[in-house]
């Protein structure tokens, strides 16, 4: 008898061994289309949603450690509140990390100074004592900064840590590289890199497609702070952000079959290639939900059939225990022909989101235009998209979205005025950007 219940305590054992290796990955990738059921006939397009979330840590002790180095802007526009605010902020970043987390800080007018290597944080009295000396001076060698704060956090690039440069400038980059486009490239080659870079510009005379663009292609978040007293909040947001990352290095990969045709992703970066897209993200964050946007191209269909279309896969690391975890599901539709079925069958839930990001990708063209003379054209952007997004929303019978895309009118009547100030297109850029990369808003 005793022996019977030693190996049925054994079974259970080896069952309940069996159940944690084959656990739930730590990221929930859900696949959605915007209608679960397409109109039979001819060939459409539809779109895939791709959402990734994972649960918020419980317990501080389980996070990733964090490797940060700081980038503030000591040119001669930062006198006064804003470098007292940015010294303020960076000692809260400072008072945020813990033993096990890196530090440094480099300075920067027309020239760069590494202040604090990166280091773990041992004594924070002399690093703060190094944060309250910064003094304003000189031109701004941007470039250049985010350069050597890169270098600091590549020190230690091949460890198991969130790598992130948070760059700090209230001024245009005027020493060096300082075209949008160098600093785009510069935010691409750190992403392979596994680094990312926050951007945060103080007033209103920084570069927003400069900032905007090296944060989007390292995967970073972005803050325009119109108030420099505001720079304490924002700073201990983005700790927030970092010290909460799940999963680093995220691949989502979708392949659609014959037939199936992927024309676009909507408002974030990606690649396609054939029958295959590709978007990368380089980490998640604990109870936030990160997602793509993929438009497919649906062949001739007949009622009653069902097609799949795209098989996704999503992979990632584990950054609680550095496992390499994925996880792979199946896009599916069927066909109706009756259009009420269809209407029904529509989700409102991913049909906000194409609209919320049609909208940010639109104002962001249309600013584009505007910054090259040509407001006019801008405007008609702005008007042509909003009548389609009306057209398409009050189809499926979503009366309050077909009014959101109604506020691309607003703007376009803004964009013909006299002149958009500066603190306006700040404000258009900065929203589109957490649209697109689903920045928390804070």
């Amino acid at each position: 008898m005793r022996r019977k219940s030693w190996s049925l305590l054994l079974v259970v054992l080896l069952l309940g061994l069996a159940g944690l290796a084959q656990a739930a990955p730590l990221v929930n990738c859900q696949v959605e289309l915007d209608r679960r059921v397409l109109l039979a006939g001819p060939t459409q397009k539809t779109v895939i949603k791709i959402a990734l979330g994972a649960p918020l840590m419980q317990r501080t002790d389980e996070r990733s450690p964090v490797n940060l180095a700081l980038v503030l802007d000591r040119s001669g526009s930062m006198s006064g509140s804003k470098i007292a605010k940015a010294r303020e902020a960076a000692i809260e970043a400072l008072h945020r990390l813990g033993a096990n987390d890196l530090f440094a800080l480099v300075a920067y007018d027309h020239e760069v100074k590494t202040l604090v290597p990166a280091q773990r944080i041992k004594h924070s009295e002399g690093i703060e004592a190094q944060i309250r000396r910064i003094k304003p001076g000189g031109n701004t060698a941007l470039f250049g900064a985010v350069s050597q704060g890169a270098a600091e956090v590549r020190k230690h690039s091949d460890s198991n840590y969130v790598h992130r440069v948070v760059l700090l400038s209230d001024g245009l980059a005027n020493v060096g590289p300082s075209n949008p486009a160098d600093l785009a490239r510069l935010g691409a080659a750190l992403l392979k890199e596994g680094i990312s870079v926050t951007t945060v510009g103080v007033g209103t005379d920084f570069n927003e497609d400069l900032m905007t663009q090296l944060a989007e292609r390292s995967d970073g978040n972005h803050y325009f702070v119109e108030s420099s007293q505001d720079l304490p909040r924002i700073f201990a947001a983005e700790l927030g952000d970092v010290l909460s990352v799940v999963a680093r290095k995220v691949i989502i990969e979708i392949e659609c079959p014959p037939g199936v045709k992927p024309l676009r992703i909507i408002g974030r970066e990606g690649r396609i290639k054939g029958q295959k897209v590709e978007v990368r993200m380089n980490q998640i964050y604990g109870g936030q939900q990160k997602y793509a946007l993929v438009e497919v191209e649906v062949p001739v269909s007949q009622p009653g059939q069902q097609l799949d279309l795209a098989r996704v896969d999503c992979r990632y690391q584990n950054a609680l225990t550095n496992i390499d975890e994925s996880s792979t599901t199946v896009a599916r539709t069927r066909f109706s022909q009756r259009p009420e079925e269809v209407r029904q069958a529509a989700s409102k839930a991913v049909q906000k989101a194409v609209v919320e990001n049609e909208m940010a990708v639109t104002r962001d063209r249309a600013l584009n235009l505007y910054n090259a003379g040509r407001k006019h054209e801008a405007a008609r952007t702005l008007r042509e998209k909003s009548d389609d997004l009306k057209e398409q929303n009050a189809a499926l019978g979503f009366a309050d979205l077909a009014a959101e895309a109604d506020q691309l009118q607003d703007e376009a009547a803004e964009f013909e005025a006299e002149q958009l100030d500066k603190t306006r297109k700040k404000q258009l850029r900065s929203e589109s950007f957490k649209v697109r990369k689903q920045q928390k808003a804070y």
